[in-house]
């Protein structure tokens, strides 16, 4: 199953280095929220807020299939603005070390994340991949 994708969008932030960022480039923060609140829309729960990585930032959601993540990345560099994201099953502690989080993806959450992007004039050039595999 595809599980990852890259689209380009100059409608989020990718400039302005804001003070809560752990590192220069973790934009999406913007991009998060506003992935967040379509999917709440389309009665997706979510986290209330996105949290943040090293690269960029990442939200829980839930479809009957179970709870996912969302991870998303803003590729340095690149002037199109283009944007990476990637989900994973949640999982705790234990699981993320053993694995886990790339199994049992949940086609609903694929559709889910795919409905949004897809119908959203913001969005362009949205492309599916399979995930790399650790």
């Amino acid at each position: 199953m595809r599980t990852a994708a890259t689209f380009r969008s100059s409608a989020f932030n990718t400039s302005e280095v804001k003070s809560y960022f752990i590192n220069p480039c973790c934009f999406g923060d913007d991009l998060a929220k506003w992935m967040m609140a379509r999917l709440r829309a389309a009665g997706v729960q979510t986290n209330d807020q996105p949290r943040q990585e090293d690269f960029g930032w990442y939200f829980e959601f839930e479809v009957p299939g179970g709870k996912h993540c969302c991870v998303l990345g803003y590729r340095e560099g690149d002037p199109e603005g283009q944007w990476l994201l990637w989900l994973e099953r949640s999982r705790g502690f234990l699981g993320s070390i053993l694995g886990m989080r790339k199994r049992n993806i949940d086609a609903a959450a694929v559709q889910a994340v795919q409905d949004i992007l897809t119908k959203a004039p913001e969005i362009r050039e949205l492309e599916w991949q399979e995930a790399a595999r650790r």
